[in-house]
C-alpha cells in the first residue's frame, strides 16, 4: 500500500515546517536557550502542522543532544519519532475526540507520575482539545498547573476558545495560520520532483485553490491527481476534470460577453455550462474567483509579480486585457451580485435559473437603483463616449431658420418680477416708449429678452397706438371680481397677467406662519388682527387679505398696519409689497353687491386731512332711503321709525395702542378723560342711522 503524501513528506524537524515561522522561530529560540515550559497550546487550521510540530518538540526534548532545536536523528528517541517512526514509551498522544471524558483525564492524570522510562521527559500531546469535556479539564487542572518536573503537556486544537480559560492561562500559546499559497507551491512542487512525475504549470493554481491553504488537504489532492496520472504526467484538462473545476474557457467567454454586453454570448455560455454538467454553484464560485483576480489586477498593476495573482502567464495576459475592458465599478458590483447569488443558491432545487438571473442583473442596472448600478451606468456612458469620440461643448440644438438657441432659463426674485412687470405694463399703456423702442440700460437684475414673455418683447402696434394717443393715457385693464371691483383708488395697478413662476395666493399662504412670526416681531397688536385673516389674491406686487370681521378688516388697512404686515412679506418672500384688507362677506358675495362695488370709506381723520372743507361722506353700504313725505297718522305725532340696519354697524374703535406699552406695561400713562357715553350714543345715531335726537 502506497503511503499518502502528507504522511510520506511529514516534516521531521522546524527547519522543514513550511508557512509556520512565526510559531517555529521563537520555539527554535526557546530549545536553545533551554527555557522550556510545563505546557504549550497550539491552534490553527486544519492540515497547518500543528500535530506535526508537537512531535517535534517532543523529539527535540527527548534528544540525546537535547533540548536541541535541532534533532540529530541517529538517537534512538530521534528515530523512534521519526515521522515513519514506531513511536515511543515516554511520548503519549491521545485523540480527545474519543478520549475527552472524565475517566479518561483520570486515568492521563495517574500515569503522568510515572518517570519516563528510557527519555528525559514524558510528553502527553492531546489532539483536539477543544472536545474534552469541563469535567476532564477540571481532574487535569491541577496536574497542569503544577506538573512533575519531568512532565510536558501540548495540547492541539482548532477551537482554542473552547479551551477551559483555567487551562489556556497556563500555557504558552502558539497560535498557527494556513499557509500562503507561494509557500504552498514551492512545497508541491518539491514533492513532485521527490516524486518524478510531471506536472503542467496550470495544474498547480487549481491544486492551491482546491485545498484551501491546508498543507494535508492539498497534498490529499495532489496524491489524487498523481494516482491518476498517464504517461504524459498530469495535464490540465485531467485535473480540471477531475476536480470539477470550471473550465478557464467558459470563464473567459464569459467574462468577454460581460464586458462586452453581449446578452445572447452571456446566456449561451451558460447553455454550454449545463450541457457539459458542470455544477452552477461551482461556476458561480470560479466566476468570483475571476472577478476578484481582475479587481486586483484594475487596481494593483503589479499584482501578479507580487503573488497577489496567480496565473498561467497565457491566462494572466487574457486576464489582464480583460481587466483593461471592465471598469472597476462594474467589476465591484459583477462581484457583488455573485456573491449574494452564492448565498440564495444554498439548498436551491434550480440552481441554473439562479444563475441565469444572476447574469440579467449583471447585465440590466437599469432595473435597480442602488449606487453600484448607477455607477455602471455611468461608466457605460463613459465608454461609449470615449469610443464615438468626445461630446460637443454645446449639445443644443439650433433653432428654426437658423437663428440662435435660446439661453437657459434663469429664475428672478417675485419683487423683480413684479417691478418688471408693473413697469412694461404700465408704460406700454401710458404710451411711453417699451424696451424695444427704447434701449434702457442694463442692469445686474435684469434677463435676456429671450427668457421673458413674449408679450413684453412685442413692441406696440401703431393700429393699438393711434387710440391711446387720442383718447390720453389709457389705465391697465383691472381683474374682474369682487376684490378687484373693492380696491381702493389709491392702490397701485398690476399687471392684466403675472409673469410666468410669480407667486401667487396658494403659495403665500404655505408662509403664513413664517409671516404671522415675522409681524409678531413689528408689531403685537397688528398680529393679533391677523388670526383670523387669510390671503385671498395676489395680483402682481399688491396683496388683498379678508377677514372676518369688517372694523378690524379697515384698521388692518391703516397705513401703519399695512405697512407692518407689507414688511414681514419682505422679509419672508423678497420684494416690495402693497398689503390691502376686505371683509371676507363682500368677497364671498354675502353683502349687497353695491357695498362690494363701494370704494373703502376713509376714515374721519383722513378725510379731514384730505378735504377739510367737505363733509364726511356716507358710505353707500350703510346708506338708507330717506323717509318720504308722507301724511303722518292723527293719532301719532312722533317721527317715523327708521328702517332695521342688516349690515354691520360701523363702529369706530379705540385707537390703537403702541408696541412700547406692551413693553413697559408697569409703568402708569396718563389717565384717560372720561367718555360721555351718552354723547357716543348720539354720535352712532347720527353716523349710521341717519337720525337726530329730538330730546
Amino acid at each position: 500500500m502506497a503511503l499518502a503524501l502528507y504522511r510520506k513528506y511529514r516534516p521531521a524537524t522546524f527547519a522543514e515546517v513550511v508557512g509556520q515561522e512565526h510559531v517555529t522561530e521563537p520555539l527554535r529560540t526557546a530549545l536553545a536557550a533551554g527555557r522550556i515550559n510545563h505546557a504549550y497550546l497550539f491552534s490553527g487550521p486544519r492540515g497547518c502542522g500543528k500535530t506535526s510540530s508537537a512531535r517535534i518538540m517532543a523529539r527535540s526534548l527527548n534528544c540525546v543532544q537535547g533540548p536541541t532545536p535541532d534533532p540529530c536523528g541517529e538517537c534512538g528517541p530521534c528515530r523512534a519519532l521519526a515521522p515513519e517512526g514506531p513511536g515511543s514509551v515516554d511520548v503519549t498522544e491521545l485523540d480527545a475526540a474519543s478520549h475527552g471524558g472524565v475517566d479518561d483525564a483520570r486515568e492521563l492524570r495517574d500515569r503522568a507520575f510515572y518517570a519516563p522510562a528510557e527519555s528525559r521527559y514524558r510528553v502527553f500531546i492531546i489532539d483536539e482539545a477543544h472536545m474534552v469535556t469541563t469535567q476532564g479539564f477540571n481532574a487535569l487542572l491541577k496536574i497542569v498547573e503544577e506538573p512533575p518536573e519531568h512532565l510536558i503537556f501540548i495540547f492541539a486544537t482548532t477551537e482554542p476558545d473552547k479551551v477551559l480559560t483555567t487551562i489556556r492561562s497556563r500555557t504558552h500559546h502558539y497560535p498557527f495560520r494556513l499557509i500562503p499559497p507561494s509557500a504552498m507551491r514551492e512545497l508541491l512542487e518539491r514533492n513532485v520532483a521527490a516524486e518524478g512525475v510531471t506536472v503542467e504549470p496550470a495544474v498547480y493554481p487549481l491544486v492551491i485553490r482546491a485545498g484551501g491553504g491546508s498543507a494535508r488537504d492539498t497534498q490529499s489532492v495532489l496524491d489524487q491527481l498523481l494516482a491518476g496520472a498517464g504517461p504524459e504526467g498530469v495535464t490540465y484538462e485531467r485535473a480540471v476534470a477531475l476536480l470539477g473545476v470550471t473550465d478557464s474557457a467558459l470563464i473567459d467567454a464569459m467574462v468577454d460577453a460581460l464586458a462586452a454586453e453581449d446578452h445572447k454570448a452571456v446566456f449561451g455560455t451558460i447553455d454550454r455550462l449545463a450541457e457539459a454538467g458542470h455544477d452552477p454553484r461551482r461556476f458561480a464560485t470560479d466566476l468570483l474567483d475571476r472577478l476578484r483576480d481582475l479587481i486586483l489586477l484594475r487596481s494593483v498593476p503589479d499584482a501578479a509579480a507580487t503573488g497577489m495573482v496567480s496565473a498561467p502567464e497565457e491566462q494572466l495576459s487574457r486576464m489582464v486585457a480583460q481587466a483593461e475592458r471592465i471598469k472597476p465599478g462594474t467589476l465591484t458590483r459583477y462581484a457583488e451580485i455573485i456573491h449574494n447569488g452564492l448565498l440564495e443558491m444554498r439548498g436551491a432545487t434550480a440552481p441554473r435559473l439562479l444563475l441565469e438571473l444572476l447574469a440579467a442583473r449583471m447585465l440590466l442596472p437599469e432595473v435597480a437603483d442602488d449606487e453600484g448600478a448607477m455607477l455602471q451606468r455611468l461608466e457605460r456612458l463613459e465608454r461609449r463616449i470615449a469610443a464615438g469620440g468626445a461630446a460637443p461643448a454645446s449639445s443644443a440644438p439650433a433653432a428654426p431658420g437658423g437663428a440662435a438657441p435660446a439661453p437657459e432659463r434663469t429664475f428672478e426674485r417675485p419683487s423683480q418680477r413684479a417691478a418688471r412687470s408693473d413697469t412694461g405694463s404700465d408704460g406700454a399703456a401710458a404710451g411711453r416708449p417699451t424696451a424695444a423702442a427704447q434701449p434702457a440700460p442694463a442692469r445686474a437684475d435684469d434677463r435676456t429678452a429671450a427668457a421673458q414673455p413674449a408679450e413684453r418683447q412685442a413692441p406696440a402696434q401703431p393700429a393699438q397706438a393711434a387710440p391711446a394717443a387720442a383718447s390720453g393715457p389709457v389705465r391697465p385693464a383691472q381683474p374682474a371680481g369682487p376684490a378687484a371691483q373693492a380696491a381702493p383708488a389709491e392702490a397701485p395697478a398690476a399687471s392684466a397677467s403675472s409673469a410666468p413662476g410669480q407667486i401667487d395666493a396658494a403659495a403665500l399662504r404655505q408662509y403664513w406662519p413664517q409671516l404671522l412670526a415675522a409681524v409678531r416681531k413689528l408689531s403685537r397688536s397688528t398680529e393679533a388682527m391677523l388670526t383670523n385673516a387669510t390671503v385671498y389674491s395676489v395680483e402682481g406686487s399688491a396683496v388683498t387679505l379678508t377677514h372676518t370681521s369688517e372694523p378690524l378688516a379697515r384698521r388692518l388697512s391703516e397705513p401703519r398696519n399695512a405697512d407692518c404686515i407689507a414688511t414681514a412679506l419682505s422679509q419672508v418672500v423678497a420684494g416690495q409689497w402693497n398689503v390691502r384688507c376686505l371683509h371676507a362677506a363682500a368677497v364671498q358675495g354675502q353683502a349687497p353687491a353695491r357695498q362690494a362695488a363701494a370704494p373703502q370709506r376713509p376714515r374721519p381723520e383722513q378725510q379731514q386731512r384730505a378735504n377739510p372743507a367737505s363733509e364726511r361722506p356716507t358710505p353707500a353700504s350703510t346708506e338708507r332711503p330717506k323717509p318720504e313725505n308722507t301724511p303722518r297718522p292723527a293719532e301719532s305725532d312722533r317721527p317715523r321709525r327708521p328702517a332695521a340696519v342688516t349690515t354691520e354697524p360701523d363702529i369706530p374703535l379705540p385707537p390703537e395702542p403702541d408696541d412700547d406699552e406692551y413693553a413697559d406695561a408697569e409703568s402708569p400713562g396718563p389717565e384717560p378723560e372720561p367718555v360721555d357715553p351718552e354723547a357716543v350714543a348720539h354720535k352712532l345715531l347720527s353716523d349710521h342711522l341717519g337720525a337726530r335726537p329730538i330730546d
